[in-house]
């Protein structure tokens, strides 16, 4: 329902609606399989970079056309002037509500909405692509699984394995995805800023649920090791203990310099991010009180290599 009617420094007015609010986030590189290799955003071939940086620069002329500050259109949209200024910048992704009221605003025929349709092709879920810059900047990660391994240590058999049981999914699709996934990996190696401290919880199940055959097992769980194995990362795997809270879903925390800890939530559909500080204090704590159920880091690095001796070698020749 059309509630009120904005008016520019044109002297135009236009109808927008009065609806949920929600600066969403995207990433500023995306993977792409291309022969085999993984190319990220940031170079000129990649078509969603140029997406972002023409939205930044239509939004930009758009404004100083309107002679408006930044301050004044977040007044006009109803969004922040910070987010107005970081999606100028092209650091932050606008949502399909911003898009809207932009053409709305500026009185254009669904230019930043035509623009903002060829930044959501990204091989990332609706619910995960606000957390994942989060990801990627974070100085430390709390992950907590119960059914997988956690993308951030998954091999790509493994990643392709999972990724297939997502039903009418074409095969290039599949593999822009493990590529993506792949891809976010590299926070883990990178000189600057550190590799982000990362603290894995998994669920003892995670260990001998066979995703993508024994050999694919093997392989997870020797590379998991080996990232036990890290200065920067420790696993945890709490043992068959029962019921405890981390059953209710898994979940990831992403802690930044000078900010609340911002959520992920995994669901059966897209998952969530929570970008509340309430939320994000309350599983941080649940992620502490689940480390109290779980075995020690060198206690669970040996359950590890037992389960993979044991349970995925017999077969992998």
């Amino acid at each position: 329902m059309r509630a009120c009617r904005l008016s520019l420094a044109r002297g135009r007015t236009v109808d927008r609606e009065h609806a949920p609010l929600y600066g969403q986030q995207r990433t500023v590189w995306q993977a792409r399989a291309i022969g085999g290799e993984v190319w990220q955003m940031g170079s000129r071939r990649d078509p969603d970079r140029s997406a972002l940086a023409a939205f930044a620069e239509e939004l930009r002329a758009q404004r100083e056309q309107a002679g408006l500050s930044r301050d004044e259109l977040a007044g006009q949209l109803n969004y922040s002037a910070s987010l107005i200024s970081m999606i100028e910048s092209g650091h932050r992704s606008p949502s399909r509500d911003f898009a809207v009221r932009c053409d709305e605003a500026f009185g254009t025929p669904g230019t930043f909405a035509r623009l903002e349709a060829r930044l959501r092709d990204v091989p990332f879920s609706s619910g995960f692509r606000p957390f994942q810059p989060y990801e990627s900047q974070a100085a430390a990660l709390r992950l907590f699984e119960h059914s997988l391994i956690p993308g951030l240590l998954q091999t790509e058999a493994y990643a392709r394995a999972v990724l297939e049981t997502h039903p009418n999914t074409a095969a290039a699709v599949i593999e822009e995805r493990v590529a993506a996934r792949m891809a976010r990996q590299v926070i883990l190696d990178r000189d600057e800023p550190p590799p982000p401290l990362l603290w894995v919880l998994l669920d003892e199940q995670v260990l001998t649920r066979q995703i993508g055959g024994t050999k694919v097992m093997h392989d997870q769980l020797t590379h998991l090791a080996a990232a036990a194995r890290r200065p920067n990362v420790t696993v945890q795997v709490i043992p068959g203990v029962g019921a405890h809270p981390g059953l209710l879903g898994a979940f990831a925390v992403a802690e930044l310099t000078g900010l609340p800890a911002i959520v992920y939530l995994e669901t059966a559909h897209d998952g969530q991010t929570l970008e509340d500080p309430g939320v994000g204090a309350a599983m941080s704590v649940r992620f502490d009180a689940l480390r109290t159920e779980a075995l020690t880091g060198r206690a669970s690095l040996s359950l590890i290599e037992k389960v993979t001796e044991e349970r995925w070698t017999t077969q992998t020749t």
